[in-house]
């Protein structure tokens, strides 16, 4: 029996599209150990256009959108890659920086996993190397010996390193990078003559780092010369808001085994009230107050998929269940909430005008957003 995990890799969720990209892209050039090459990693993270899907062995085969944002933030990204630059991905939370991040990866090197993830108590043989104790202590230091982690792995086998939220190690720590960045070589004093360790083709990092969270370290300068850097906007545009909930959460739906069906109105209300409170102003261009938290497209997809299973274990009979209009108030309440009770009065005051004036222009939906809002507590 098939094991179900919670959350597929990038290279098993797509498993089909990159062997298909991999047959198609044979004599498209590639930089040295790359899966697939520059122009087929556009393709698979962006997509085929509508209505052009590639001619595979005689099979129409179409690649799904992947990252919906900047196509040119993308195609710099890979160009990065190529070289010999690192690449920071920097932006507010919840920008999709993780999700691009893991789509280059399993794009370029067939492994999204090989990751160091950052907190405050990473050190550096989290991210270099350790030893098995055991084995140091019997036959003294040797490669047997040595427990590699995510960037000597990296190295050895000619593939990328994702380091994710760098900006929260510490920043001595962080400055392990320097060296191995700039020379593409990590010394192992303990294994003497043989301690040098040179990065394979193909190797390189991609770091993100937010820009608003607490508890970020500078990166030192000398780091930064070492990255190009890449900044992730937030979504600007509602209908694209929604397509990305639904694209979203319809996967995560699938995966988990709900079938209660997506409500497009219920997104398109998500979208725009994420959008509106982000921004501080409303689509008829009233002013309203902007919530200290970060209002990011994956927390109101996170919204969302609350609000489906609320209707999936608590709906009734499965023909009955849908969206219910009060889950998808409570749990905005409580992610505009989470740092502080008072952003509440931001979320009621929201209610109280912009919502309460797209009630009475009839809409069904925000009819029922209105009055469950009225309920918030």
């Amino acid at each position: 029996m098939e094991q179900t995990v919670l959350r597929p890799t990038a290279e098993q969720r797509y498993a089909h599209e990159l062997s298909a990209l991999s047959r198609w892209d044979q004599n498209n050039p590639k930089p040295e150990n790359w899966h697939l090459s520059p122009r087929a990693v556009r393709l698979f993270i962006l997509g085929t256009p509508k209505g052009t899907p590639l001619d595979i062995d005689g099979e129409p085969i179409t690649i799904s959108k992947k990252y919906y944002g900047n196509d040119a933030l993308v195609e710099r990204c890979i160009i990065t890659l190529t070289g010999n630059r690192g690449l920071m991905l920097v932006g507010e939370p919840g920008t999709a920086k993780t999700m691009l991040s893991e789509l280059l990866s399993a794009a370029i090197s067939g492994c999204s996993t090989n990751t160091i993830q950052g907190t405050a108590g990473t050190t550096e043989d989290m991210i270099k190397y350790s030893w098995n104790y055991a084995l140091l202590l019997a036959k003294g230091p040797s490669r047997e010996a040595l427990v590699p982690s995510p960037l000597y792995i990296g190295m050895e086998k000619g593939i990328l390193t994702r380091f994710e939220e760098i900006t929260r190690t510490p920043a001595e720590i962080q400055d392990c990078l320097i060296s191995v960045l700039s020379d593409k070589v990590m010394n192992i004093p303990e294994l003497g003559d043989q301690g040098l360790l040179f990065a394979s083709p193909g190797f390189n990092v991609i770091g993100t780092a937010n820009t608003r969270d607490k508890g970020v370290n500078e990166m030192s300068s000398a780091l930064k010369r070492r990255f190009s850097f890449e900044t992730v906007q937030p979504v600007g545009d509602v209908a694209l808001e929604k397509q990305i909930i639904l694209d979203e959460v319809k996967a995560m739906a699938q995966n988990a085994g709900l079938s209660v069906p997506l409500d497009e109105d219920a997104a398109t209300l998500l979208a725009t009230a994420y959008h509106e409170l982000r921004q501080g102003i409303s689509a008829e261009g009233m002013r309203l107050k902007k919530p200290s938290a970060v209002m990011s497209t994956a927390e109101a997809v996170s919204v969302y998929y609350q609000t489906l299973m609320s209707a999936w274990y608590y709906g009734g009979p499965e023909q009955a269940r849908h969206l219910d209009e009060h889950a998808i108030a409570e749990n905005l309440a409580g992610a505009v909430a989470k740092e502080s009770r008072e952003e509440l009065a931001v979320v009621r005051e929201y209610f109280s005008t912009i919502v309460q004036k797209k009630a009475e222009r009839g809409n069904g939906a925000w009819k029922r957003f209105y009055e469950a809002g009225k309920r918030l507590k």
